[in-house]
């Protein structure tokens, strides 16, 4: 999956690396969220198969699949029906990695290049959502075989189907929400017990997951947190957090925010940049876009008075 989201073969590209740094400091008294995915539990192991037949020829869903490798016989039960198990495992083993019981890198590619998307594109955030994928560029076959059973597909082409309500299904607040704060620990490196994001990881990832809705502030946050390299060395989990609701309380003139509130100390610090950028661009008559800036913001900034 070439950049798999954010990056994967190449640390120095223009989405980062993932070696993050831990965010300058925020306030006490903060509010604090994340997701998470919950534990699942092991199935005994049982191949059954339905009385049935579909009219293509595959057994109804009443089928099991039993695995094997290195999760050592893990049981993942599809449950639905039309729902071939042994078509997803066929699906699964087609880009898994020849060590690994998992499909890594080079499956990833080859994955999206047959479902014909860009490993950046927000539907594969979207398939690593609902797939509840825990490392970039990975997905275990656990996470494969499960993710397969919430799309209820069992092929290529049945993946492409479910893209479309899969967007709509994003769309909605609390899913949302949900997948919001799935992108900030998908964003992490696990592996190195890594707990906030590295700046330029997350100025990708908050460019990605706002793909479909993009609040008014966005290109004036990235933009601040881009020409402030030595001030934010790291994005933590609270601010992430907030900064979706404070694209849902404040207004894009920022003059309903005060610093008594709740907001992490990084969010201060912006406003006091943002005024002050917007002050300097009326007090120049500034025409144009200053660079990421909101077309209707940098009208209202140049009106006279």
């Amino acid at each position: 999956m070439g950049q798999c989201v954010t990056k994967c073969k190449n640390p120095s590209s223009s989405l980062g690396s993932k070696s993050g740094d831990k965010e300058s400091g925020t306030k006490s008294h903060c509010r604090k969220g994340g997701a998470s995915s919950g534990d699942r539990k092991d199935e005994p192991g049982c191949v059954k198969a339905s009385r049935d037949p579909l009219p293509n020829g595959t057994k109804k869903a009443e089928v099991w699949a039993e695995t094997g490798g290195a999760l050592g016989g893990v049981v993942v039960p599809l449950g639905e029906a039309g729902l071939s198990s042994s078509r997803v495992e066929e699906l699964f083993v087609r880009y898994k990695d020849e060590q690994d019981d998992a499909i890594l890198e080079e499956g990833m590619e080859r994955f999206c290049s047959d479902l014909q998307l860009d490993p950046t594109e927000f539907r594969v955030l979207l398939l690593a959502w609902k797939f509840q994928a825990a490392t970039m560029c990975k997905f275990t076959r656990r996470e494969f075989m499960e993710g397969c059973k919430a799309l209820r597909a069992d092929s290529l082409d049945g993946i492409l189907a479910r893209l479309p309500s899969l967007q709509a299904e994003a769309r909605v607040e609390e899913n949302f929400k949900d997948l919001y704060r799935f992108t900030f620990q998908f964003g992490l490196d696990s592996e190195e017990g890594q707990r906030s994001l590295q700046r330029d990881i997350a100025i990708a990832l908050w460019r990605l997951v706002f793909t479909q809705d993009t609040p008014a502030i966005l290109h004036c946050w990235l933009d601040f947190l881009m020409e402030n390299p030595s001030g934010v060395k790291g994005i933590s989990r609270d601010t992430w957090n907030m900064f979706l609701n404070f694209t849902q309380a404040i207004g894009p003139d920022l003059s309903n925010y005060s610093e008594d509130e709740a907001w992490p100390s990084l969010f201060d610090t912006f406003v006091e940049w943002e005024v002050e950028r917007r002050r300097l661009v009326r007090q120049g008559g500034a025409a144009e876009l200053l660079p990421g800036e909101p077309p209707e913001d940098t009208a209202r900034l140049s009106s006279p008075g």
